[in-house]
Order: C-alpha cells, then sequence, then structure tokens
C-alpha cells in the first residue's frame, strides 16, 4: 500500500515540477528540442519505473553544456530541483580523489610508483610494503574489503587493521573494488601536501577547478540546496560519515559543478596547466579488467562502445567479486576515442557520469533515490548514442 502510494505520489510529482533550463551557451530552439526531446524520453520513465523523487541531468553536446530538472528535492518540501541542487555522488567521488593524487604526483609531492608504506610510516613492515599507490587507485592492491570494518572509528585503529591486513592476491594480478583502497590513497595525497583531506579537496581542488557549490561538509547555510535522500523502499536518508568517508564517497555536488568537472576532463574548460595534467595522467589505462580498462579510478571502453560491454563492466561482478586483470605495459596513454565512466550510490542516492572526450559529449546523472546501476548506465548509453547520432561532433 505504502509502495503503490509512494509511486502515485512520484507521478503527480513528475507531471508538476520539472522544467528545463536552456543551454549555458544560447544554442539554436531546434537542437534544445531535439535535447530535450531525448531526455524526457529516457528520464521521465526512468523515475517513474524507479519511484524516484528528483533527479539532475547535465549533458555536453558539442562542446555545449545544457541542464534539466525534474521532480522535487524533497517529498516533504516538494522544493523543485535545480541547477544548484546539492545531491550525495558517492564513489563518484574517488574521481576526485584520483585528481588530487595525480596532482600531488605532479608537484612531485608523491609517485604513484613507491610504495604506499613509504608515507605511512606506521606500515612499514607489513604488507603495504608490496602494495604501489598505483594499485590503491586502480582497486589492484590484493583483496582489500569493498568497506572499512564497522569497528573501525579512528585513524589509531584504521592503521592497526591496515598493518594485521594480509592480501589475497600479489599486487596487480586482480582487481577487488574497494573503499578503503581509494581512502588509503586519498589520506597518503592529502599528507604529502601537509593538508587535510576536507581542505585539500575544498579549499584547493575545487576551487581550482572552478567548483563554487560542492562539498564534503556542507555549510549550514547551504543547507537548503542539500537535496533528501531517500532508499530504495522509500524512507528518508542521507549519509552518515565514517572512516575514510571523505575520500571514498563523501562528496555532494551540483550538476553545474559537476558538468564542469566532466569540460575539465575533456579540456574545454580553462583551467592550472599542471591542474590539467593530473586530470590528464588520471585517464592512463593500467589494466584489464573483462570488457573494462582500468585507470586511474575512471573506467574506460574504446568508443563506440555496444551497451552489453558497458554493463559488463559496471555490473554487480566487477563491484562485489575479485576479478583478474592484465597489466598493460607500457600502459595506454588518454584516448579521444574512449567512453570513460564511474558510478556512485549511497543509502539514498544514485550518481552516473561519462562522457568521450574525442566527441565532446558527456552526460552527468544526480538522483536522489538509490536505483540499479544498470538502469543509469542503460539510461544514459541512450541519450549518449542518440544524442550523438543526431547532433554529433560538427566542424
Amino acid at each position: 500500500m505504502r509502495c503503490s502510494f509512494f509511486k502515485s505520489l512520484l507521478i503527480s510529482t513528475l507531471g508538476c515540477s520539472c522544467f528545463i533550463a536552456s543551454s549555458t551557451y544560447g544554442e539554436s530552439n531546434s537542437t534544445r528540442k531535439d535535447i530535450s526531446d531525448v531526455m524526457d524520453s529516457v528520464i521521465r520513465p526512468l523515475m517513474q519505473e524507479y519511484a524516484i523523487p528528483g533527479m539532475a541531468v547535465a549533458v555536453i553536446v558539442n562542446g555545449e553544456s545544457y541542464f534539466y530538472n525534474y521532480g522535487v528535492t524533497s517529498l516533504k518540501t516538494r522544493q523543485p530541483v535545480t541547477n544548484k541542487t546539492l545531491f550525495e555522488i558517492g564513489s563518484a567521488s574517488k574521481t576526485f580523489t584520483a585528481t588530487l593524487a595525480s596532482y600531488a604526483q605532479v608537484k612531485g609531492n608523491l609517485s604513484l610508483s613507491d610504495s604506499a608504506s613509504k608515507y605511512l610510516p606506521s606500515l612499514r613492515g607489513s604488507s603495504f610494503d608490496n602494495v604501489k599507490l598505483l594499485n590503491l587507485g586502480t582497486h589492484t592492491a590484493g583483496g582489500l574489503p569493498l568497506q572499512v570494518p564497522d569497528a573501525i572509528r579512528n585513524d589509531d585503529q584504521l592503521m592497526s587493521y591496515f598493518r594485521q591486513w594480509q592480501p589475497s592476491y600479489a599486487a596487480g594480478t586482480y582487481r577487488v573494488y574497494s573503499n578503503p583502497s581509494i581512502g588509503m590513497l586519498g589520506m597518503i595525497a592529502a599528507r604529502s601536501m601537509n593538508e587535510p583531506f576536507d581542505d585539500a579537496i575544498e579549499k584547493k581542488l575545487f576551487p581550482m577547478l572552478g567548483m563554487t557549490h560542492s562539498y564534503i561538509n556542507v555549510p549550514s547555510d547551504q543547507m537548503k540546496d542539500y537535496a533528501q535522500g531517500y532508499t530504495k523502499q522509500g524512507a528518508p536518508i542521507r549519509l552518515s560519515a565514517g572512516a575514510l568517508s571523505s575520500e571514498a564517497y563523501g562528496i555532494k555536488s551540483s550538476t553545474t559543478d559537476m558538468i564542469r568537472f566532466i569540460a575539465a576532463n575533456m579540456r574545454m574548460v580553462k583551467i592550472d596547466s599542471e591542474l590539467q595534467r593530473a586530470i590528464n595522467d588520471t585517464h592512463i589505462g593500467y589494466f584489464k579488467a573483462g570488457e573494462m580498462t582500468q585507470d586511474l579510478i575512471w573506467e574506460q571502453y574504446p568508443y563506440p562502445v555496444e551497451l552489453k560491454k558497458l554493463l559488463a563492466g559496471n555490473s554487480d561482478a566487477m563491484a562485489y567479486q575479485a576479478t583478474k586483470v592484465v597489466e598493460i605495459n607500457p600502459p595506454l596513454q588518454p584516448q579521444a576515442n574512449a567512453l570513460i565512466n564511474k558510478t556512485g550510490s549511497t543509502n539514498g542516492f544514485a550518481t552516473y557520469v561519462a562522457f568521450v572526450p574525442g566527441q565532446k559529449i558527456g552526460i552527468v546523472m544526480l538522483a536522489n533515490k538509490n536505483y540499479p546501476v544498470a538502469q543509469r548506465v542503460t539510461a544514459a548509453h541512450q541519450v549518449l548514442t542518440q544524442l550523438g547520432g543526431r547532433l554529433g561532433p560538427q566542424d
């Protein structure tokens, strides 16, 4: 009864509070209508099927940005979603951690080829003597778990856990998706820059990227923009911070900022040259894992890519099981014609970002309800395929 009521309320919400923001660069009305038609045909049915209260979607087509906002930030307040609405982006946060680590390497603060224990003295003599920073950023450390154990509450307990950890595989032989893995890389990157991790992201990286409305810790005066999240059962929920949550899944952002980050990843905005180099370096391919090439957190596929291959690379098996990898030697340099993507989830939010640098096309999908990854990937593939076909690269 509750579920059917919730769904009917959502259908009503979709009908009354969806609106579309125009292109940031003033494209022609016909182009905007073409994009709007594609977005509506994909996003509206998706929201209805999974009773998603609100979604903010931004796309880049031919280098121009467009924003589409659907539904509400909260079923209680019924405030409409806008370009500024803050969503928990979950594991898409890892791409910023990877960018910070890459920037630290460009600045000479660390080297991804060094062992993790070099930067964490308390781990010297542990298994991390044989784990490179690169392994931490590619989920190939040897079998670190998906989550930090619940019993760990502080850094001392975390270091004790890492000292006792024993790998299941030799580093660089298997991919095991892991929050502690990227969390440790983020911790090391921030320490190498002599800054707390949250400050390194919020006070250094975000400003350098021109991201003015993204946070790990949402300020009290910005809470009005923070969407209410909902579980798969429709219960309200927001993220509770835990060990390494900032590094692994703690960012809250908007489509305005996230599409700018995607644009920076496609060299479409002017930023500091060292930061641009660092971003480019996160697109280097290090391991082949099934259908997917593992970059520094980012995952890539030759473009165009069949949906079944994209789904295989973003499957539950890739998230929850060990996958044997083949090292790419020398590493694959950044590819123009590659689809680069990352999913993100918290208990109350769902994110998917994907882009193709050579086509200057990309998408950011933010939702305040967790719904299946396969449906996010399918929806984005439909949008990118249709927009690429209708409006794809022009001279």
